[in-house]
């Protein structure tokens, strides 16, 4: 019976990283298309853009504490899956709308769906907190894979169908995220009844180190879209390609970085990364060119790779039986913070030179240094959370089908079918890419066979002989499997590394 509950809880776990995989791509995507879009296609002005955005992060964050007392109370799938499917509407009213009205009629959608899904996909993930401590680093992870594939494949898409087609694609994912959440295991153990305000009164020093510490990143991260877009004179998809490298690092450090936090513990880690993270922002301001500031932010999202789970795994752990309501009032100080911080980097942008803008945000910054591991210290949580055991986090196998054995009395356990070699799945997909890529060269639709000869401009994407039509989809797909490829060979390497280590000491 244990077996089984356990095997639930990570049944229900996988439906939650799959549904933050397909669901966070489409929204990093839309806040990012968004203004643009507006002003391209309903000739909206800079007022009325700033309206349409504040309309949804007004909404989301009236909403999310809310949205934690319903996650509390009810069923988190169901909730979770119904600001999916509400964000999906919202997608499809962006596709349809014809003016300012309906695009607001989305963005009021837009604003109650995100805050639906995400805190109940944080009180989700947080269910499993007590018998592993790295499922906010999955989650993490999860989310920031969504994004960089949302970006590369929706830039690609909105290159050759415009931007209807990429909101009806993020329509699509968020979709698919509602049936995955809805496919979900129900919860096994009900939420015990806590009184809301006491979350509130506990959990109040970190909400703000949140406060300050996204208000530093999302000022950070405007400021050097504004300095990439006028200084540079970049356009949109050779701005997402300097974004790119830190959205993947995002995406893979979480659960590599979570290690560091189990052998040094949180306050150690917190204080590190913020120290890290303002060495970036100081580094800006002398950055010569794109391609140094494509590495800095590689940095960037490494130190918050590490910083955003610990967070989470804080207000879960803090929250206790409530960790809904915890969710809702940290989803609610995040986007606080990112308001402010997008009013800051404006300001400072527009009276300030960019190296006394860089260099007064990680000042910001680097004040997190003593205020995030304060506020770890005033929760009163463990600082090393324990290490997950090798039954809590490996996949269970699955069991072979009965053998016929000539010998009656044999009772025990069928065999079970070990787990594939890393490197045997490594080269399995290799083996698939080559022969794609071999294909897509014959034709002359291989961007890696461009980039390799310099046929291709690799922060444009312009390609000497431009293509159109289904030619023009297969090299974009060609485009994103190849940066796919590459990612699966670094995290293959790290695991037969970290595993011949294992080995090793345990010898």
């Amino acid at each position: 019976m244990a077996g089984r509950v356990v095997t639930e809880a990570r049944r229900r776990e996988d439906r939650v990283l799959l549904a933050a995989t397909l669901a966070n791509g489409p929204v990093e995507l839309l806040d990012f298309l968004l203004p643009l879009w507006a002003g391209v296609a309903l000739g909206a002005s800079a007022v009325q853009v700033g309206a349409l955005i504040a309309a949804e992060l007004a909404v989301s964050v009236l909403v999310r504490p809310w949205a934690g007392m319903l996650a509390d109370a009810y069923e988190r799938r169901f909730v979770a899956a119904a600001g999916a499917l509400l964000y999906a509407l919202s997608c499809a009213g962006y596709a349809l709308a014809g003016g300012l009205p309906f695009a607001y009629a989305a963005a009021v959608l837009g604003g109650l769906g995100g805050a639906l899904l995400w805190v109940a996909v944080r009180a989700m993930a947080g269910e499993r907190l007590t018998e592993d401590s790295a499922v906010f680093p999955r989650l993490t992870a999860a989310e920031q894979t969504g994004a960089w594939v949302a970006f590369v494949a929706g830039l690609s898409l909105l290159g050759v169908a415009g931007y209807r087609a990429v909101f009806l694609a993020c329509a699509a994912a968020c979709l698919i995220a509602a049936v995955a959440l809805l496919s979900a295991p129900a919860r096994v153990v009900p939420a015990a009844a806590e009184l809301p305000g006491e979350v509130a009164a506990r959990l109040r020093p970190m909400l703000l180190a949140v406060l300050v510490t996204m208000a530093a990143e999302a000022a950070i991260a405007l400021l050097l879209l504004l300095h990439l877009q006028r200084h540079f004179d970049l356009e949109i998809m050779q701005i997402a390609y300097v974004f790119l490298p830190g959205a993947i690092a995002m995406a893979v450090l979480p659960p590599y970085l979570h290690r560091f936090v189990l052998r040094f513990g949180r306050i150690r880690v917190l204080a590190l990364a913020s120290v890290s993270s303002a060495v970036f922002a100081a580094g800006l301001a002398g950055a010569p060119n794109p391609a140094v500031i494509a590495v800095l932010w590689v940095f960037s999202g490494a130190a918050w790779a590490a910083v955003i789970p610990v967070q989470q795994a804080v207000v879960a752990e803090a929250s206790g039986a409530r960790v809904g309501r915890g969710m809702g009032l940290y989803e609610a100080a995040v986007l606080l913070g990112s308001m402010a911080g997008s009013l800051l980097a404006g300001v400072l942008y527009d009276v300030s030179p960019w190296q006394v803008a860089c260099l007064a945000l990680a000042a910001v910054i680097l004040a997190g240094a003593g205020l995030v591991p304060w506020s770890v210290r005033a929760l009163r949580v463990v600082d090393r959370p324990q290490a997950p055991t090798a039954s809590q986090t490996a996949t269970p196998a699955e069991p072979e089908p009965p053998v016929e054995t000539k010998s009656p009395v044999d009772t025990g356990p069928p065999a079970v079918r070990p787990q594939r070699s890393p490197l045997r799945k490594l080269g399995e997909h290799t083996l698939l890419f080559l022969v794609v890529q071999l294909i897509l060269a014959v034709l002359d639709l291989s961007w890696l066979r461009d980039l390799a000869a310099g046929a291709v401009d690799l922060l444009s994407g312009a390609r000497d002989v431009p293509l159109t039509g289904p030619a023009w989809a297969a090299y974009q797909v060609g485009k994103i499997w190849t940066v796919v490829f590459v990612i699966d060979v670094i995290a293959t390497a790290v695991t037969v590394v970290q595993r011949r280590a294992g080995r090793r000491r345990a010898g």
